[in-house]
């Protein structure tokens, strides 16, 4: 949002208060507090009629500071809270002087400028990472209307908008990434944010997935603190700063300091949450009925018996929208005229080693039982006007939405879930949860608005609460379109509606790395396109494509995603990667663990890797998959790839071929192959299944190692992410030495060195082996 008409001029409808000098200076618990006044103070009457701004730093961890700041100190507008762990950190040292005040937590340093203009820096390492200065944090009343101190309606009636607004530096080069799952270009210089969720497709500039988070390749990250629509101007209205405006009379952010991408992740997932670990059996692949089509049980038996028959490894069956009578969503019964004993038809499929998966929502039609349940008890979220329950027809006729703060209405709606379970579903897809009206009433009060985006966080929690209650710990996943700050504790979540061309696909990747880069650690995307239908080459190269993300969905919107409607070959294809992809699991499995213990996404931008490669800041067509795997889905109907290698001596997954990085490649590819490149000086542990996701990862196990240049280590876990052994490689010489702590059976060692690669044998009772 701007609030100025070019660099110098104010808006005429902003009516602005800035913080010019540091008044006051106090030490508090963990950080500092600073009294700003908005005009520098030559005398005791200058401090008469007067708005402050106040001003607290505070430390959570050594490299975690938060930035408070507020006008009215008791203003409420009942905006919910993030769910964060958080503590203050006090071993820390403040140091205030006539020209400076400094707090220092041993890592970060916030110095605040107490001479002339009100000004302060984070730094570390012995650099400024981000800065505040002239003008950068002010207080903004919006849309004033004029008020009096005379007899009238509007006397001392102060009528406008408050907003706070905080403006960061950037430096030269200095590229923004993240701010949620964002279509737009990866690095989000000279664009305008808006954190409000919309359901708008993937070829937009909204999003279902709004996160108030960015990222630098400067060394640190940033949270917005408020669940409200946060404005972003990045390098737009100002373009040396990013700059954030909140609704209201208060503003807080969070800085974290890295300087690696992974520790600044760690920092922001240690305050906001962590991801559960999903299943092993939901990396497998995924089919859905599609949206629209017509289907039932004949026809979803005749989907499955056609992978079995082309023995394509299926993991997960998706039911979608018309899995209930139409009019009656979401009041989560069967539809008897397509599904007669869903219990019989699930239970053979279960027999199949299938997981089953079921579309929800949280409206509830009119006209449903449900509906009429939940109006009577206040379930429901509430007209404004008082005048009973807010509805709408957009999606279902006279649909209400659930209220998710009143917990009663949380458990009516779980306890309904909960009998889906008990037909068999395995998991539920948690679609929509984005178009939340602002004028209703919530039943713990909170502020409408700045529930817009939370809702999503409450739908999603009540529901992964469900399933891990019902299906354990480990077994709990979802599918979810929209989400917020924290909603990565809430794995999966896909991409949303995109289209069924090259473009479309492009953008996806682009929202996921995007996503990545905003503390999400899993993501799935419709592989085809979800709208249109592909073409049999589109098809082929986004298999490749999402068979190589960690979740992998065939799903559509108006026709079926199963690979036989497009050619055989098609068939083939989704054979060979999901063969891939299951070979691998010892290794994603691995990175997911990871995921779950530190907040590493698995799928991560080459930036995130590589953050001081000149050459990768903008390189959004390609990425890792993990620490050690590169990326590069085909993009063109031609069978061209161009990609790039950073540094190192690179290793084709599938030829053992070798590059030298540093450089740009440009080759031709068939639908059996796109680039994959094994990093150098990694372990890459691969199964000996690829037939399904879920199996004994340490069980006769191939130990390849690409390049070694020193020594490297990996863990092999189980399903449910305990660590079965590590393994270490150590260069001696010109020979590898490979050692294996923990129980083992025999394993496969290959070792990859130039172009020639090296085999040996670790036996059962042995400790270490030797490659020469």
């Amino acid at each position: 949002m701007k609030f100025t008409e070019g660099y110098w001029l104010p808006s005429e409808k902003a009516n602005a208060s800035h913080a010019m000098q540091a008044y006051e200076v106090e030490q508090i618990p963990g950080g500092m507090r600073i009294l700003a006044t908005t005009r520098p103070i030559e005398h005791r009457g200058m401090t008469l009629n007067l708005p402050t701004i106040t001003v607290e730093f505070v430390a959570h961890t050594p490299d975690t500071i938060s930035m408070e700041a507020w006008h009215y100190e008791a203003y409420d507008n009942k905006v919910p809270s993030f769910d964060k762990t958080e503590s203050v950190y006090e071993d820390v040292t403040v140091t205030i002087n006539e020209d400076e005040a400094v707090l220092d937590t041993g890592s970060v340093q916030v110095r605040v400028q107490r001479k002339g203009v009100f000004a302060y820096t984070f730094e570390a390492d012995g650099k400024v990472l981000t800065g505040s200065g002239f003008r950068n944090l002010s207080y903004i009343r919006w849309d004033r209307q004029q008020s009096t101190m005379l007899p009238a309606q509007n006397y001392m009636t102060e009528k406008y908008q408050p907003y706070m607004v905080s403006e960061l530096s950037l430096g030269v080069g200095e590229c923004v990434y993240g701010l949620g799952e964002r279509f737009t270009p990866f690095v989000k210089n000279g664009q305008v944010v808006d954190t409000w969720n919309e359901d708008g497709g993937t070829a937009s500039e909204i999003g279902y997935k709004c996160v108030p988070f960015y990222m630098t390749n400067n060394g640190y990250g940033i949270l917005v603190d408020s669940t409200d629509n946060v404005s972003f101007e990045v390098a737009s209205e100002k373009v040396e700063y990013v700059g954030f405006s909140v609704p209201g009379e208060r503003i807080k952010y969070y800085l974290f300091h890295g300087p690696s991408p992974k520790k600044i992740m760690n920092e922001y997932t240690a305050l906001t949450g962590r991801p559960a670990l999903p299943p092993a059996w939901s990396f497998g692949l995924w089919l859905s009925t599609s949206f629209t089509t017509n289907y039932d049980e004949e026809t979803t038996t005749s989907f499955i018996e056609g992978m079995e028959k082309r023995n394509i490894p299926l993991s997960v069956f998706h039911f979608d929208c018309f899995w209930m009578h139409e009019f009656h969503w979401c009041d989560f019964e069967w539809d008897k005229k397509c599904f007669p004993d869903i219990r019989a038809t699930l239970k053979k499929y279960h027999d199949k080693g299938l997981h089953i998966c079921a579309w929800i929502n949280p409206y509830i039609a009119q006209g449903t039982a449900f509906f009429k349940e939940g109006a009577a008890n206040g379930y429901l979220l509430q007209r404004a006007d008082g005048k009973g329950v807010w509805q709408t027809d957009n999606w279902q006729a006279g649909m209400g939405l659930v209220d998710f703060t009143n917990p009663d209405a949380v458990k009516w709606y779980t306890d309904k879930l909960r009998t889906v379970l008990d037909c068999g579903v395995d998991c539920f897809k948690t679609d929509f949860g984005e178009r939340i009206p602002v004028d209703v009433v919530y039943h713990d009060g909170s502020d409408p608005q700045a529930m817009h985006n939370y809702y999503t966080y409450l739908y999603n929690q009540a529901v992964f609460s469900l399933l891990k209650e019902v299906k354990g710990e480990n077994e709990a996943v979802l599918f979810a379109r929209s989400a917020t700050a924290g909603s990565q504790k809430f794995p999966v979540h896909w991409g949303g509606d995109c289209s069924a061309n090259y473009p479309s696909m492009a953008e996806t990747l682009r929202g996921g790395l995007s996503f990545a880069m905003s503390g999400f650690s899993f993501w799935s995307h419709d592989i085809s396109g979800f709208e249109s239908t592909a073409t049999p080459d589109l098809y082929k190269r986004w298999c490749a494509f999402g068979l190589m993300s960690t979740h992998s969905r065939l799903h559509g919107s108006t026709s079926y995603r199963v690979p036989w409607l497009f050619d055989e070959e098609s068939c083939d294809v989704v054979k060979f990667f999901t063969n891939l992809k299951c070979s691998l699991m010892p290794y994603i499995f691995q990175k997911s663990v990871e995921a779950h213990e530190e907040g590493t996404p698995v799928m991560r931008p080459m930036v995130f890797e590589f953050m001081n490669d000149p050459a990768v800041p903008y390189l959004d067509q390609q990425y890792m998959l993990g620490d050690a795997l590169m990326v590069a889905p085909v993009f063109r109907e031609d069978k061209v790839a161009q990609y790039y290698l950073p540094e190192g001596t690179w290793t084709e997954l599938l030829t053992g071929e070798t590059k030298e990085g540093g450089r740009w490649y440009k080759g031709t590819y068939d639908y059996f192959s796109m680039p994959l490149y094994i990093r150098e000086n990694s372990i890459v542990v691969r199964g000996n299944c690829d037939t399904r996701p879920d199996y004994d990862y340490a069980d006769h196990a191939t130990v390849c190692v690409y390049q070694l240049k020193d020594a490297a280590e990996t863990k092999v876990p189980d399903v449910h992410g305990n660590t079965v052994f590590t393994v270490k490689a150590v260069k001696e010489g010109d020979a590898v030495k490979v050692s294996v702590e923990g129980a083992h059976t025999e394993l496969k060692v290959e070792v990859f060195v130039g172009n020639e690669k090296k085999e040996a044998v670790l036996a059962a009772d042995a400790d270490e082996v030797v490659v020469a």
